[in-house]
């Protein structure tokens, strides 16, 4: 008789038939296998030589089929862990992204390297709460003003603070920007910065599944990224900033001298491509 492993290997012949080369379709079949079981990876690696439960098969399927016709893993789990912790991701937020942990580490050095206590952090676009969250979690005494423009957004990461224990260190607040904040120390963001007509250089997937309004930005990509850089510019004291962008760094650093300020530092991604800008007055 098959056993669990037997049909997760199946099933990645499967998904390998249909994913771009790219993506890992054993540790997906692995990840579904052991979302239908409700179990972690241990227990998956000492059990998964036994034979399935009965009631394995017809949901195993169901979501191996999602995961053929494109659909993110993280959509059909409801969850991807980001800076250690598990996040609740609907199609409402943009899937957080390994290179974006690099933005919670640059904002922690400067966090840091504040004086005084209780360190106040806007957190521009902030999807799923993942920043925010990742901030005021890894610093008891950081506050954080989060901002967005979709409702779908701010109600997945309320709940994303309430399961990690940050929810009473941080106000969620439906808005544009820094529309309506207060004085702040330090302003963070995660905008969308790619280009529509940059659209099919993505993963399918990705155009497909993810909400558009956290991917593309109009003209060039950077039009979000001016508007934050505007605002910033505009507060006195002026805060530093750091955001993600997306290996455009000549336009970038235009825009960022255009709007009276300058990159302090940049920091690449694992693939070494300009990926965090670090901006003050």
């Amino acid at each position: 008789m098959a056993t669990l492993a037997d049909v997760a290997r199946q099933a990645a012949e499967r998904l390998r038939a249909r994913l771009s080369p790219e993506q890992n379709a054993a540790l997906d079949a692995e990840v579904l296998a052991r979302h239908v079981l409700g179990w972690d990876r241990a227990r998956w690696l000492a059990d998964s030589r036994s034979s399935p439960p009965p009631e394995f098969a017809a949901a195993f399927e169901a979501v191996v089929a999602r995961r053929a016709a494109g659909e993110p893993v993280a959509y059909i789990t409801g969850t991807r862990e980001f800076w250690g912790l598990e996040f609740e991701v609907t199609p409402d937020v943009l899937i957080p992204r390994p290179e974006t942990e690099i933005l919670v580490d640059a904002a922690l050095k400067i966090i840091d390297s504040l004086a005084g206590p209780g360190p106040r952090v806007a957190d521009v676009g902030t999807g799923s709460g993942c920043i925010a969250i990742a901030l005021a979690h890894a610093r008891p005494d950081v506050r954080v003003m989060a901002t967005d423009i979709s409702t779908g957004a701010l109600d997945v990461a309320a709940r994303n603070a309430v399961r990690h224990g940050v929810a009473d260190r941080i106000e969620f607040r439906e808005t544009r920007g820094l529309a309506g904040i207060g004085p702040v120390d330090l302003v963070v963001s995660n905008p969308p910065y790619i280009a529509a007509a940059e659209a099919g250089r993505l993963m399918k997937e990705v155009v497909d599944f993810e909400p558009h309004a956290a991917l593309f930005a109009r003209g060039d990509g950077l039009d979000v990224i001016r508007a934050v850089l505007t605002d910033v510019a505009a507060r006195d004291p002026v805060p530093p900033l750091i955001f993600e962008f997306g290996g455009n760094e000549a336009a970038m650093r235009k825009a960022v001298r255009e709007s009276g300020l300058r990159v302090a530092k940049l920091r690449p991604d694992l693939a070494g491509i300009p990926r965090i800008a670090v901006v003050e007055r």
